[in-house]
């Protein structure tokens, strides 16, 4: 087959288009390379970053992160519009111990690729000073592994788009990051760091099928609630599938069951306590405060007591 057989980008392109108005196709275009969203144009502007990891494994007690992406770039607090990329990082690291094959088949990393080499923490650090927003498309896994092995990001405000975008209220089935992808329009090479923070940050500039807004500017409206962990101290032993109806987890450690939720809804959640749980005599409860310093880590928020 010869390059003549081969349509130009702008043949295919204009093919690719034609395609689309008819309703029994649906077009899927490459990541698009790009390094700029749109021209600054005078707006103050804040500094985010996109981050990915690969590990050797999923338990934080046992396994490392093997590779590092970041991609930092510019955006408007109000709109969720982003400017410029600013700078992209990612590394390999070598954990000291061979990568188990069955994370290699996932991410393709071999022990050969990270023999001897090493996260620079120092250009770390340099990247991601005054960064307003670190975005992970599953912080609660991410987020573990990198406060254990690059502490500097246990002070910065983080955000997660797998659960604070609204992927069910826009019609999505999954809100895995390929298949988001696929719904809306592009593919790329998924499973390397870097890669899949490009991904993320090129759907977070997508208006959404149902409300049309930026993904951005939804997760951005996040970013500043707080959350409350309820935790029912001493609740009767009996009252054990009440709560796990209500989804509250067990928890080892404090030894009582424990649910998240918005501010909102936790004063009738206290109201359902007192009365199904505790049967309307006097107890006390044990809650965390979770915003986006602390949100997704495995550190504790702040933890006080209330009688009920």
């Amino acid at each position: 087959m010869s390059e003549h057989d081969f349509l130009s980008a702008g043949d295919a392109e204009q093919l690719a288009r034609r395609l689309e108005r008819h309703p029994a196709y649906r077009i899927l275009r490459r990541l698009p390379e790009r390094a700029c969203f749109a021209e600054p144009d005078g707006r103050p502007l804040a500094r985010g970053a996109v981050v990915d990891t690969e590990t050797t494994g999923l338990s934080l007690e046992t396994d490392s992160i093997i590779e590092f992406a970041m991609v930092i770039f510019e955006y408007c607090r109000e709109s969720g519009q982003v400017f410029r990329i600013l700078d992209i990082f990612d590394q390999l690291e070598d954990p000291g111990v061979p990568i188990p094959p069955a994370s290699t088949a996932v991410h393709g990393i071999t022990d050969d690729m990270v023999a001897g080499k090493r996260i620079d923490d120092d250009r770390v650090a340099e990247l991601v000073q005054g960064l307003d927003v670190v975005i992970a498309h599953n912080a609660r896994f991410d987020r573990p592994f990198l406060e254990e092995r690059l502490p500097i990001f246990r002070s910065l405000p983080w955000a997660c788009s797998l659960q604070q975008v609204g992927w069910s209220d826009e019609q999505m089935s999954s809100a895995k990051l390929e298949y988001l992808a696929y719904r809306m329009g592009f593919f790329y090479d998924a499973h390397r760091a870097q890669t899949d923070c490009l991904a993320l940050l090129e759907l977070l500039q997508m208006p959404l099928p149902v409300s049309g807004r930026l993904a951005l500017a939804c997760l951005l409206e996040k970013l500043q609630d707080k959350d409350y962990r309820v935790y029912a101290v001493r609740a009767p032993y009996d009252s054990k599938d009440l709560l796990k109806a209500r989804t509250y987890r067990w928890d080892p450690e404090r030894r009582c069951w424990h649910r998240t939720l918005s501010g909102d809804m936790m004063p009738a959640e206290i109201a359902w306590l007192k009365t199904h749980v505790y049967g309307g005599r006097p107890a006390s409860l044990d809650f965390e405060t979770m915003d986006a310093h602390c949100r997704f880590s495995m550190r504790l928020g702040k933890v006080f007591s209330r009688e009920i």
